[in-house]
């Protein structure tokens, strides 16, 4: 039989998605089923003086309309579970003060959603306005050092002596480059059915950890995780948003206790800016020191970017430099700069991917000043080991990217000097940069029943983003088991299930499919004692856990890739397009090629919107995002995307995990947005150095 791990199958959950069958979080409808609706801040920073829901409440079909006068009392103020990334500082109507524009201030019940709208309107409210801090220039001065998040994400990490290198250094660069604020829009907003029954819980939420909300919520309301139960076996798009447990999913549920019916809670797409996270605006200053001959000699990378006052989150954007580029001397710095937002939280390759853009951009300005070829200038600083811990890789295959991706794209044939490819009146311009994002595993936990007709139920208390893992879990199963994947049912998405971690930064693959793959042998192996003990028919049942082990230790854990893009520049309009893209990857053992295929299209479309479109306006008058809308926050559609052409290496990395493969959601967006703003500079001779750049910025 044909191993099912790394064959291009169709998705497992593909039909149930396709005819509509899959039952997303907002679609499960409890008998007595009623609607919530958030009402939000119009104000910045200040608090409420009053709050007339006289006329909402009397309205025909509302239940009622929970504020900070009449909402429950939660234990500790709403604060008991405060650990984040799974518990966030959340606004649970437990006091008057207004920390953001557009903060939930109120929640409305009603029979119908209409109705709830309705009446969230007429609830009136009035504040009494503080000063609110809505200038990152201005509040940049004043930025902190954030609190360190373990050894890996240390706030700042140094090695060797970079300060002092880069006084003597030959050659020295140095660039400010900026990313601004951006926000996640999933198909799916952010959605949370609660029903009570009794002083049990059941969520059906629209979430990325759903053994995080069980947790997080269990310690809110004061009462035993084994209390709540949560369900997501679908999840429309994630992408760190839904990795957290916000606001709106314990207004829910306060909802439901007091009003003895099962509420759904479901946010409109406005309401996705602002309460649920987004990606922080970055200030990112680079300072490279290199010989003639383009080796490196010492790199700086300081980063500011913007948090809340309610809460700090860190972009960690100098992670790739501590691992990129070998360099004998290095400083990276992260730094928070407090705004009047709501709390920023992870959004794909949160860090890498704003991070890559600035050190991939300024190894491109110093291939330039060199004159040197800027995929030379990589390969003259090509890292064998991690050179801020001089660990060595668990598997690394970037210099395979390198040669295997220019091959396809051509570029051996690119002229070095900008502006020196036409195409009519396009001018045309070919850049690239190198993408990177660390490996991680969680604990996790699986189960399998063998039974007598020879199928197996396979079940992880996982979650399936639209990534795929579904059917890789089914893959790693069948081949564990020794059985086709047509006899193979994997389910996922609820905490009755075996536990399993949060699906972000890449980890759910690495982290479940080896707990699967052991719980799986297990059961085989007392499947063929059974057998020959004379005991055909029973049903086998086994449960495994994994967790990482010394790797971590022993290896330095990270996926690399080449991207190269070409772009066209109209030199009277400024107008850009890309008509293709070519990367290669090294992200560890490939479990289904067609998925992963998919995965890194997504990443590589989406960070064309982040080089081109991607921009949250905040109106530093009221704190209010101007374009908290699918009309004017602009995200890339087919007629924006070329040619993509996506290869990988043949890699299997069992010195990271005993299944041998890595991340692949998050990889794919990063390099992208240096590869086209390189690109851009090639094709016209303008630098950009912010995202997203625009037409103004080439005319």
């Amino acid at each position: 039989m044909m191993a099912a791990i790394g064959q291009a199958l169709d998705r497992t959950d593909g039909t149930l998605k396709t005819t509509g069958e899959a039952r997303y979080a907002a679609e499960f409808a409890p008998p007595r089923l009623v609607h919530a609706v958030i009402v939000q801040s119009t104000i910045a920073s200040g608090a409420i003086v009053a709050i007339d829901a006289g006329a909402a409440q009397r309205m025909p079909g509302v239940l009622g309309v929970l504020t900070h006068l009449n909402a429950p009392r939660l234990p500790n103020g709403g604060k008991a579970a405060i650990n984040p990334p799974a518990g966030r500082t959340l606004s649970l109507l437990q006091d008057a003060a207004v920390h953001y524009n557009g903060e939930p201030v109120a929640l409305v019940v009603a029979e119908s959603l209409e109705v709830a709208v309705a009446a969230a309107e007429r609830v009136a409210i009035r504040y009494r306005n503080a000063p609110a801090e809505l200038d990152f220039e201005r509040a940049k001065a004043r930025a902190h050092k954030p609190k360190d998040a373990g050894p890996e994400r240390a706030a700042d990490l140094a090695w060797g002596d970079a300060d002092a290198a880069l006084k003597t250094a030959p050659v020295r660069l140095v660039q400010t480059y900026t990313t601004p604020m951006e926000h996640h829009n999933p198909m799916e907003p952010h959605a949370t059915v609660a029903a009570w029954e009794g002083d049990r819980l059941t969520l059906y939420d629209s979430t990325q950890y759903i053994s995080g909300v069980k947790e997080t919520v269990a310690k809110t309301f004061g009462i035993a995780p084994d209390k709540v139960r949560v369900v997501s076996p679908f999840v429309g798009g994630g992408f760190g948003c839904k990795g957290s447990t916000w606001s709106h999913v314990v207004l829910a549920a306060m909802a439901a206790r007091r009003f003895a019916r099962p509420v759904k809670l479901v946010l409109a797409r406005p309401q996705m800016f602002g309460p649920v996270g987004g990606r922080p605006r970055t200030e990112q200053r680079i300072t490279l020191g290199a010989n003639p001959n383009g080796s490196l000699i010492a790199v700086r990378h300081d980063v500011v970017s913007h948090t809340s006052f309610m809460e700090d989150f860190s972009e960690p954007s100098a992670m790739p430099t501590r691992s990129l580029y070998a360099c004998p001397n290095g400083a990276t710095t992260h730094r928070l700069a407090q705004l009047a937002v709501g709390v920023p939280t992870f959004q794909r390759a949160p860090g890498e991917s704003t991070g890559t853009f600035a050190l991939e951009s300024a190894m491109d300005e110093l291939a330039y000043q060199l004159g040197i070829d800027p995929l030379e200038l990589r390969l003259r600083n090509y890292a064998e080991v991690e050179p801020s811990t001089g660990k060595p890789w668990s598997s690394k295959m970037l210099r395979q990217c390198y040669a295997h991706a220019a091959q396809r794209f051509g570029w051996a044939r690119r002229p070095m000097a900008p502006r020196s490819q036409r195409d009519g009146r396009l001018l045309v311009g070919w850049g690239m940069a190198t993408a990177t994002y660390p490996a991680h595993r969680w604990p996790a936990s699986a189960s399998v029943k063998l039974l007598p007709d020879g199928t197996a139920l396979v079940r992880s208390g996982t979650q399936d983003l639209g990534t795929g893992t579904y059917t890789v879990m089914t893959q790693v199963a069948a081949d564990a088991l020794g059985i086709p994947v047509e006899k193979v049912r994997f389910e996922l998405g609820d905490t009755l299930m075996p536990p399993a971690g949060v699906s972000g930064g890449s980890t759910t693959v690495a982290s479940v499919a080896p707990a699967v793959q052991a719980a799986c042998t297990q059961a085989r192996e007392k499947k063929a004692a059974a057998l020959a003990a004379g005991r055909g028919g029973e049903v086998i049942e086994a449960q495994a856990s994994a967790k990482a082990g010394e790797e971590k230790e022993k290896f330095a854990t990270r996926s690399f890739g080449a991207v190269f893009a070409e772009v066209r520049v109209d030199e009277d309009l400024g107008s850009i397009s890309v008509p293709r893209i070519v990367a290669d990857y090294s992200v560890g053992r490939l479990m289904n090629a067609k998925l992963a295929h998919s995965q890194l299209m997504g990443g590589l479309v989406w960070g064309v919107g982040m080089a081109l479109l991607e921009e949250s306006r905040l109106d530093i008058r009221y704190g209010r995002f101007v374009n908290a809308n699918l009309a004017e926050y602009h995200v890339p559609v087919n007629a924006d995307i070329g040619t993509l052409d996506i290869g990988f290496c043949d890699e299997d990395d069992r010195n990271f995990n005993p299944v041998g493969a890595r991340g692949i959601g998050e990889i794919g967006i990063t390099g992208i947005s240096a590869a086209i703003a390189n690109a851009v500079f090639h094709a016209t001779g303008k630098r950009v150095r912010k995202l997203p750049i625009r037409l103004d910025d080439l005319i």
